[in-house]
């Protein structure tokens, strides 16, 4: 019987590297997001794979979709929304959206699938932000909800230990994807994506956590870019 993996976030760059990652080891692939050409094309090509909609913006809506999901070796949070503005320039709306899809959805994606991940003896595998980020000026709202995601892991580590559950946080440095390059652009930054990590790359890293041996595994995994002369 084949492994099942749900990937959120499947539509952008590091999620579809890791939707194809995941085929090519052998993975039954659903693939989510919330816009249904795109998800589809995503699933194009990709054996064994299914989409999924969606909207994690509304999270409690989820559950619908993923009813049928009754045995689940992973979940790989990869969604994410990473707007660029000051405290002053952010209002209430625009720190829900945030905090919503980059933490709250993952809590009740996961949540909604706990009992399907405690059958399998599953992996939750969180795709956060570069190690040790904290306190960028204009950026509160994404700072606070990647802090805000470490604190959700870290807990769900501890509590499904007894039920044999892993759980793994990756930090990555800058990943060559068309969010990095519209956040730079925001910051007034160089983009080059010969310098940043490739997604294929960060994806190998994926696959690399959940495949390991069941004697061990990996809780916290880093990953920056190679350093260039």
């Amino acid at each position: 019987m084949a492994r099942t993996v749900l990937i959120t976030g499947a539509s952008g760059g590091i999620g579809a590297a890791v939707a194809w990652a995941a085929a090519d080891h052998g993975y039954r692939v659903l693939t989510a997001g919330r816009d249904a050409t795109r998800i589809d094309q995503v699933c194009a090509g990709i054996p064994r794979s299914s989409p999924v909609l969606l909207d994690l913006r509304n999270p409690t809506d989820v559950l619908e979709s993923l009813a049928e999901v009754d045995r689940l070796e992973a979940i790989v949070h990869c969604a994410g929304v990473a707007e660029a503005a000051s405290v002053e320039e952010t209002p209430y709306s625009r720190w829900l959206e945030t905090l919503t899809i980059n933490v709250a959805a993952a809590a009740e994606i996961t949540r909604a699938l706990l009992p399907a991940l405690r059958k399998a003896v599953g992996h939750v595998v969180f795709v956060s932000a570069a190690p040790g980020l904290h306190a960028v000026p204009r950026w509160s709202a994404y700072t606070a909800s990647k802090a805000g995601l470490r604190e959700l892991a870290d807990a769900l580590r501890e509590e499904e230990a007894r039920h044999g559950l892993r759980v793994t946080t990756i930090y990555q440095g800058g990943t060559a994807t068309e969010l990095l390059q519209k956040v730079r652009a925001k910051f007034g930054r160089p983009y080059h994506a010969a310098d940043c990590i490739q997604p294929a790359t960060l994806a190998s890293v994926v696959l690399t956590v959940l495949d390991m041996r069941d004697d061990a595994y990996l809780p916290e995994v880093s990953v920056l870019p190679t350093p260039r002369p």
